[in-house]
């Protein structure tokens, strides 16, 4: 039942750059799954694994039930690269219609289906237009309608909203709402927390190639808090000592610290400390944590392995 399934993939380039450790991780059907790790993580090596475009070392996944790589499986995926170089020759109508040709569509599944998604993605009144007169944020909504053209399964979308402004993201993100809708399976890997956070309903933390932290964003940030505090005056050392609450403590103000903790319970515990050290509180403000915020302390955060180490 699921659209995606690996099991301890690994990739090693040149026997000694390990690229991805390996890779446990599973997609349910119909989900918009976020895929989320800092550069080098092997966010991209994992997605071309998938796509067959790179052969794994060692472990296994399947797509939609099949072992990566078969024909069958791949006929039902769509792609957007982060790194994409289309026909610039090409008018986007074109363009469309060629790749709907190599998908196997029919001539009147092509002649329905193009114009319906390019009013989707805002690009109606340019479907004349050649592919090389397009900005960046033109060529990535084309890329989009592409990707959804044959109505895939399975879509993986890499870095989707880069380079757009916020109303092409706002675009994008009703779109991918609207493959969902359609029964659809988006794999999003994304820089921008704040797209990821409103648009998926699962993710993945990555670090070095292993999943560290996956569920829906309320489960990974149920019980952390971010808190700000306002004191009469902040001694020296105290963003110091501070650290041994949070591996994220910042002076927002002249008076003003801001920390994050793993459990709403020690807010109170924080305050009797701050009281105990014979400072004047002025005010203590927990709020629900950011997806941009839980990145940090998950990434920050040692894994039971490096911990144990």
């Amino acid at each position: 039942m699921h659209a995606i399934e690996t099991f301890e993939l690994r990739k090693v380039f040149n026997e000694t750059k390990v690229a991805v450790e390996g890779l446990t991780l599973q997609v349910g059907r119909g989900e918009v799954f976020g895929f989320l790790g800092p550069n080098g993580a092997g966010k991209t090596t994992s997605i071309k694994m998938l796509l067959g475009l790179v052969h794994p070392t060692a472990g296994s996944a399947f797509l939609l039930g099949e072992p990566i790589g078969k024909p069958s499986a791949r006929a039902q995926v769509g792609f957007l690269p982060e790194h994409f170089r289309f026909h610039e020759w090409l008018r986007a109508d074109e363009f469309l219609d060629l790749h709907g040709q190599l998908y196997g569509m029919s001539r009147a599944d092509r002649a329905d289906r193009i114009p319906r998604l390019v009013e989707q993605v805002g690009l109606a009144e340019a479907a004349g237009r050649r592919l090389g007169a397009f900005s960046k944020g033109m060529l990535q909504r084309i890329g989009l309608a592409m990707a959804l053209l044959p109505r895939p399964a399975l879509v993986f979308l890499d870095e989707p909203t880069s380079g757009l402004d916020p109303f092409g993201r706002l675009l994008v993100r009703d779109v991918i709402r609207a493959a969902q809708a359609e029964g659809t399976t988006v794999f999003l890997n994304s820089h921008l927390l704040s797209e990821v956070e409103v648009t998926c309903d699962r993710v993945a933390f990555i670090r070095q190639g292993r999943v560290i932290r996956a569920g829906t964003i309320h489960e990974l940030s149920a019980g952390t808090v971010q808190v700000r505090v306002r004191l009469e005056a902040i001694p020296p050392g105290l963003l110091a000592d501070l650290g041994e609450w949070s591996v994220q403590v910042e002076q927002v103000g002249e008076c003003e610290i801001a920390l994050t903790l793993p459990d709403e319970r020690r807010v109170a515990d924080l305050n009797a400390w701050l009281v105990g050290q014979g400072l004047r509180v002025t005010a203590l403000a927990p709020q629900q944590i950011s997806l941009e915020q839980l990145f940090l302390a998950i990434m920050e955060s040692p894994t039971m392995e490096e911990s144990v180490a």
